[in-house]
C-alpha cells in the first residue's frame, strides 16, 4: 500500500466509524470482516496487537513488490545477494562496508554479540531493559551484573562505570530504552561509551533510533568511526515495518565485525534482502510511519492525561505508563477487551508498555482503557 493510497484509506476509515463498529463490549471478535478492514490494513483474526512494538502499517507496497519479485531467486542461497544491501547500509551509516554485519533481525545480533564477547566473563546492564542478549548469554555461562535503573528510570551510567572490572567483557545499553522509551543525555552517553569501551566492549542497541525527536542526537556509530570498541545494532523491524521478515545489522570496526560474522547463525534470506533494499529507498513510507507513530502517541498520552495516569516521555513507538494495577491482571483485563499489551517488566509491576497501533486501533484502545480505568 503506497503512501498515497494509504492516506486515501485513512480518510475513508474514520475513527468514528471504527468506534461505532467496536460496540459497547469492545470485543474484536464481534466485528465482521468488512468492519475490521475499515480500521486496519489487514484482516484481524484475534486480539489487536499493541504489545510488541510492531509497525502495523508495514510492509509498504514497494517492499511487498520487492519480495514478490525476489521469488525467482528463492532457490538460491542468500550470501551471493547481500553485497548491494551492505553497500546501501554502509552509505547510510557513513562507514566502510567491512563495518556492517547482516543478521536475521537485531535479535540475532544481540545474541551473537553476547556469546562472542561475554563468554568467560560478565555483561553489565540495567534492568528493566531488552533482555535478549543477557538471557541468551546466560545459557553460555556468562554472568550478568544487573544494575537497577535510577530514580528517574534511566540507565544508571555512573553505577555501571563503577562496576566495570577485569571480569567485565561487555556493557549493554538500550537507547532509547525498551520498555521506558527514555533517551540518555547525548553528552553523557557519548562520554560514557568512550571511557568504558577502553575497558570492555560497549553494545548500543539503537532499534528505536529513528523515533528520536531530540535534534542532532548522536548515534554511537560516531564512536565506531573513531575506532572505539563499540557495537551498534539497528533493525528493519520497527519504522520499516518488517518485523516478520527478520532483517537487522550490526556496525562495528572490522576486527569486531569479523568476529561477529563468524558467529552468525541464521543468515538472512532473499526476500528479506529485497524487502530491506526497497525499505531504504521508500522515503515516503518512512516518513509516513514516523508521522503515524507521532499521532498515535499523542492520542495515547491525551487519554493518559485525562485519566491522570503517569507516563514517561517516549522516543520510541510505545508509551510506558503506570496503570496502578498489577500488570498480569491488567493484561488479562485488556485481553478480555480485545487487546494484547506489553508483558511484565519487573520490578515495575504496575507499569504497562503500550505500542502504537493504527490510528483506528488506538482510538478503540483508548475507549477500552477509559472503560477500565476511568
Amino acid at each position: 500500500m503506497s503512501g498515497i493510497s494509504r492516506r486515501s484509506w485513512l480518510k475513508k476509515a474514520s475513527i468514528g466509524s471504527g468506534l461505532a463498529a467496536f460496540g459497547a463490549t469492545g470485543i474484536v471478535n464481534s466485528l465482521s470482516a468488512e468492519e475490521i478492514r475499515k480500521f486496519n490494513p489487514r484482516t484481524i483474526d484475534g486480539p489487536i496487537r499493541m504489545g510488541s512494538n510492531e509497525n502495523p502499517y508495514g510492509p509498504s507496497e514497494s517492499m511487498r513488490k520487492a519480495m514478490v519479485n525476489g521469488f525467482d531467486n528463492g532457490c538460491r542461497y542468500p550470501w551471493g545477494y547481500n553485497a548491494e544491501l551492505v553497500k546501501m547500509i554502509a552509505e547510510k551509516e557513513g562507514v566502510p562496508e567491512d563495518h556492517i554485519v547482516l543478521v536475521a533481525g537485531s535479535t540475532e545480533g544481540l545474541k551473537i554479540a553476547g556469546i562472542t564477547f561475554g563468554g568467560g566473563g560478565e555483561i553489565i546492564s540495567c534492568t528493566p531493559t531488552f533482555l535478549t542478549m543477557m538471557s541468551y548469554a546466560e545459557l553460555w555461562n556468562t554472568g550478568i551484573n544487573w544494575v537497577p535503573l535510577n530514580k528517574d528510570l534511566d540507565f544508571d551510567l555512573e553505577e555501571i562505570e563503577k562496576r566495570v572490572s577485569y571480569k567485565t567483557k561487555m556493557v549493554f545499553l538500550c537507547n532509547p530504552n525498551n520498555p521506558t522509551g527514555k533517551l540518555l543525555p547525548a553528552d553523557q552517553v557519548f562520554d560514557f561509551c568512550k571511557t568504558v569501551s577502553k575497558q570492555a566492549v560497549v553494545f548500543s542497541d539503537e532499534a528505536y533510533y529513528d523515533y528520536i525527536t531530540e535534534p542532532n542526537y548522536p548515534s554511537m556509530v560516531e564512536l565506531v568511526k573513531l575506532g572505539y570498541d563499540v557495537i551498534v545494532s539497528r533493525t528493519f523491524s520497527k519504522v520499516y515495518g518488517l518485523a516478520g521478515v527478520r532483517m537487522g545489522y550490526l556496525i562495528a570496526r572490522p576486527e569486531l565485525a569479523n568476529l561477529l560474522s563468524d558467529r552468525v547463525v541464521a543468515n538472512t534470506n532473499i526476500m528479506a534482502i529485497e524487502a530491506s533494499k526497497a525499505a531504504l529507498k521508500d522515503k515516503e513510507f518512512y516518513q509516513f510511519s514516523l508521522q503515524k507513530t507521532k499521532e498515535a502517541k499523542a492520542m495515547l498520552t491525551k487519554t493518559l492525561d485525562d485519566l491522570k495516569l503517569p507516563y514517561l516521555n517516549s522516543h520510541a513507538n510505545f508509551i510506558f505508563f503506570q496503570s496502578g494495577r498489577d500488570i498480569k491482571e491488567f493484561n488479562k483485563t485488556m485481553l478480555a477487551k480485545g487487546f494484547i499489551v506489553g508483558r511484565p517488566f519487573e520490578p515495575l509491576n504496575d507499569w504497562c508498555r503500550i505500542s502504537t497501533g493504527t490510528i483506528e486501533e488506538v482510538a478503540l484502545y483508548n475507549k477500552a482503557i477509559q472503560e477500565i480505568l476511568g
